[in-house]
């Protein structure tokens, strides 16, 4: 049985490889969510250790080839696919392009989540009954509602008409299982989160970090309540997890003074971080685990970095960049946007004017445009050099949100009018040194687009604003089927799942 190392500070190895060496296989199941039975969670140790397996796939944010950071960029204004080919990668092609099909589509997209889904009904199951303190079993309650909560979440905003897990299915009811309307699943999600917020802490300890607080939950429900338009509720939300903007909120969180320090690969979990993946460049992955959850390190980094990059000048202070496979390069019209931004450099990587300079060559990919996305761009400097693969073992985190995000997130539940939601924009702005600008519903998009570049963000945003159709429509988009993905072919096959419409 091989060895796994788990992305969270929170569990040593040698108690991984006592736990998991006799657990990997039951842990390692079928999306579908078949039921288990056993006497497994016997004791603490072993919750703990269903609790980490829980947390496994918050990863998919920036984990795999098959990310939501790349992958939401790709089909976004802000990117192309890129790549080394128009068939690289069929599906972030596809998305890009417009063409996606339930054969193209990545199936990893539904089955990842609903393997967490999975691992956390079977916590929510099984928990009542293990003996182990009941404080930590009220926490480890809540935790697992939370991931619940997030992962229908991302399932229910990809793919809309999803079937709802509240509990483990029995391998004879798996092809049985029929969609449950958003509605449903929303409602779900909402008394989840409700109940998970009750329960969780409000700060970590330094061997906690990556788990679930009370203010991420919070900031989870907010995004909940806005995909839903219900902006009242939405805003309360990030209100209580924003506190006063500029200062330190009650949970804590605070505004870094410099947005460089943002993507400072060892600055994790910052005052700025409100819900982060942690990535690790231990891990023993190959290429076998590249397009699955065995990997480890952050797959974003190895995407967006340059193809054949050399530095022909060594004395003009250009950072030595690692090779990459050049997806997600930046479309001018964003590159203009940021040109004069004071956030322009720490975004974007212009290997274009470089390369006119005479001080580095590159291998241009796919739909290059000479402009990579820097906030993710690997360095020589942070290479493994261990065992497992390179590309496979970069160490950067991702912020799954953080403070900035949900500043602008309320000022948007806000309607973009009023004082406060004048004090969320200008306390952006005015951290990179930006002045006042009158709030607007156009001026807190144009700022999400300029301040979270890269992110993953964008196609999520103009889809809630009605904005896909204007700002995508010459990449083929369709109104009416493009604001959703098709269910993956292989989920459908003999089951009473329906593809979603015009798929």
């Amino acid at each position: 049985m091989k060895l796994k190392i788990y992305r969270l500070p929170i569990l040593a190895v040698a108690l991984l490889a006592t736990i998991f060496s006799c657990s990997e296989d039951y842990l390692e199941v079928d999306p579908s969510g078949q039921f288990l039975s056993g006497n497994y969670y016997a004791n603490q140790t072993e919750a703990f250790a269903g609790l980490v397996a829980e947390y496994d796939f918050m990863r998919k944010n920036s984990g795999g080839f098959e990310n939501m950071v790349t992958m939401m960029n790709a089909g976004s204004d802000d990117h192309y696919a890129g790549g080394g080919n128009s068939t690289d990668g069929a599906g972030i092609q596809s998305f890009s392009n417009y063409t996606l099909n339930a054969i193209e589509m990545p199936s990893s997209f539904w089955s990842d989540y609903y393997k967490g889904i999975f691992r956390a009904n079977m916590m929510i199951l099984k928990l009542p009954d293990v003996p182990m303190d009941e404080t930590l079993k009220a926490r480890y309650m809540a935790e697992s509602k939370a991931l619940r909560a997030y992962y229908h979440f991302n399932l229910v905003r990809l793919f809309k008409n999803i079937p709802l897990f509240t509990a483990p299915v029995d391998p004879a009811e798996t092809y049985n299982v029929v969609q449950s309307t958003p509605e449903e699943v929303y409602a779900q999600i909402e008394i989840d989160l409700l109940d998970a917020i009750s329960g969780l802490p409000t700060t970590l300890n330094s061997d906690e970090l990556g788990r679930f607080t009370k203010g991420a939950a919070q900031a989870v429900l907010g995004k909940v309540y806005l995909e839903q338009g219900k902006k009242a509720e939405a805003a309360a939300q990030f209100a209580a997890v924003n506190g006063t903007p500029g200062a330190t909120s009650p949970y804590g969180y605070k505004l870094l003074a410099n947005f460089n320090d943002l993507w400072q690969i060892d600055n994790k979990f910052n005052t700025e971080s409100i819900l982060e993946v942690t990535h690790t460049n231990l891990s023993l992955a190959g290429w076998g685990n590249a397009y699955n959850d065995d990997a480890e390190g952050n797959m974003v980094s190895t995407m967006v970095g340059p193809r054949g990059f050399v530095d022909l000048d060594v004395n003009d202070n250009v950072p030595a960049y690692s090779s990459g496979w050049s997806f997600n390069p930046i479309i001018p019209e964003l590159y203009d946007l940021l040109k004069n931004d004071p956030r322009f450099e720490a975004t974007v990587l212009d290997l274009k004017a470089l390369s006119e300079q005479g001080k580095i060559q590159y291998s241009p990919g796919y739909q290059d445009t000479g402009y990579f996305l820097n906030k993710f761009a690997p360095t020589v400097a942070e290479e493994h050099t261990g065992a497992g693969d390179m590309w496979l073992n970069h160490r950067q985190n991702s912020y799954v949100i953080r403070l900035a995000d949900t500043y602008l997130l309320e000022a948007e539940a806000l309607n973009g009018t009023g004082t406060r939601a004048q004090a969320l924009l200008d306390a952006v702005r005015a951290r990179v040194g930006l002045p006042s600008i009158p709030v607007s519903m156009d001026n807190v998009l144009a700022e999400r687009r300029l301040e979270l570049a890269g992110e993953g963000h964008r196609w999520f945003d103009l889809r809630r604003n009605g904005k896909l159709q204007a700002k995508l429509a010459s990449r083929g988009f369709v109104s009416g089927k493009h604001e959703i993905f098709p269910i993956p072919y292989k989920e459908l096959e003999n089951t009473k799942l329906v593809q979603n419409p015009n798929y």
